[in-house]
C-alpha cells in the first residue's frame, strides 16, 4: 500500500518537474469590475428569489415554478427569510424524519403545506430562492446541525 502511495506521489512530481508549471487552485485576483459583475448576478438572483418568496405569479410563471395551489407564499409562514434558519442546515429535521439540506427544506415547504410542484435542485427558482434566503441571512454564523 505504501509503496502505491509512493509510486502517485512520484509520479506526480515528475509531471510536474516535467512541465516546469504547477496547477493552483487559485487564479489572479479579481478585477472590482468583475466583482462589482459577480455582485449584480448574484443581486439578480436574490431580487428574483424575493419575488418567488412573497408570492409573485409573474416570475413564477417566467421560471415555469409553481409553489403553492394554496394561495400561500413562503412569506406568509416565514415573513422575514432570516426565520427559515439556513445556517442551521444541514441538520435533522423533524417534519421530514430525516437529514436534510435547506434544498430538501424548502421543497419540502412547496409540496407539503403549500401543495405545489417540487424544484429541481438544479432550477432557477431554487437557485434564486436559496440566494435569497442566504442574502438574508448573510450576517448569521454558520451552525449546521443546530436546531
Amino acid at each position: 500500500m505504501a509503496r502505491t502511495k509512493l509510486r502517485y506521489v512520484l509520479a506526480a512530481a515528475g509531471l510536474l518537474l516535467a512541465t516546469g508549471t504547477a496547477v493552483f487552485a487559485h487564479k489572479e485576483p479579481h478585477s472590482i469590475d468583475q466583482l462589482k459583475a459577480f455582485e449584480d448576478v448574484f443581486m439578480d438572483q436574490v431580487k428574483a428569489g424575493d419575488a418567488l418568496f412573497h408570492g409573485d405569479g409573474d416570475v413564477e410563471k417566467k421560471m415555469n415554478a409553481r409553489l403553492s395551489r394554496t394561495g400561500m407564499a413562503c412569506a406568509m409562514c416565514h415573513p422575514f427569510a432570516s426565520d427559515t434558519h439556513p445556517h442551521e442546515f444541514p441538520k435533522f429535521q423533524e417534519q421530514m424524519n430525516t437529514f436534510a439540506t435547506l434544498r430538501d427544506m424548502i421543497n419540502w415547504c412547496i409540496e407539503k403545506p403549500n401543495e405545489g410542484e417540487k424544484l429541481g435542485d438544479n432550477s432557477e427558482a431554487m437557485k434564486a430562492l436559496e440566494a435569497y434566503i442566504y442574502w438574508s441571512n448573510r450576517n448569521s454564523k454558520l451552525d449546521p446541525g443546530r436546531h
